[in-house]
């Protein structure tokens, strides 16, 4: 008897999970054909309301892949979990970000992904012109094949390292306590070429 209650348990926890993907994508679906169906009919509001929620829903479910993308703790390091934010056009200009904070003694690091921004403007604007980059205290770097923005303070040991991915991600690691070397070696452990296909 029990061991039909346990079968019968986990085959519905197994339905339930296999079912969140396809609930997310089905609220997604809905909400553009609701959307289209209340542009046809000449509600302009309803459908431009809906297709709004579509779009965070969609950024929603792209931040929580993101995540995936943030660096394992380095040896000797510990990792916090890991963070998604998705915004709608009307905050800030929108985007999409991913965080996580890591900690090894008094050290620490921060590592943010941010995609589908307009910050991607100012931050690209640094990178592509050396002068920008040179003014601010950084000095050009390239990791992975990547161009990316170094700033260091030995004295205060603390840094920020900015990365540009495919004109699209902005990777900013940023530490306080933290070794030069250790800063850039977050850096390298980022899967440049699968953020590039994100």
């Amino acid at each position: 008897m029990l061991e039909k209650i346990l079968t019968r348990t986990i085959l519905l926890l197994t339905l339930v999970v296999c079912a969140q993907p396809l609930r997310a994508e089905d609220n997604v679906l809905s909400a553009i054909k609701e959307a289209t169906r209340q542009y046809e009919t000449g509600d302009y509001t309803g459908a431009a309301s809906n297709l709004d929620y579509a779009a965070q829903l969609v950024r929603q479910q792209k931040s929580e892949r993101m995540k995936a993308l943030l660096p394992k703790p380095l040896s000797g390091w510990e990792g916090e979990e890991a963070s998604a934010q998705a915004l709608g056009a009307a905050i800030l200009g929108g985007g999409v970000t991913v965080s996580r904070d890591y900690k090894k003694g008094t050290s620490a690091v921060s590592v943010e992904i941010v995609s589908d921004s307009p910050v991607l403007q100012s931050v690209l604007m640094m990178v592509n012109n050396p002068m920008f980059a040179g003014a601010g205290g950084g000095k050009l770097e390239t990791l992975k094949g990547q161009r990316a923005i170094l700033k260091y303070d030995s004295a205060k040991k603390s840094g920020e390292l900015y990365v540009v991915v495919a004109s699209r991600f902005v990777v900013t690691i940023k530490g306080r306590q933290i070794a030069r070397e250790d800063l850039l070696a977050y850096g390298e452990a980022i899967d440049y070429q699968a953020l590039e296909k994100h």
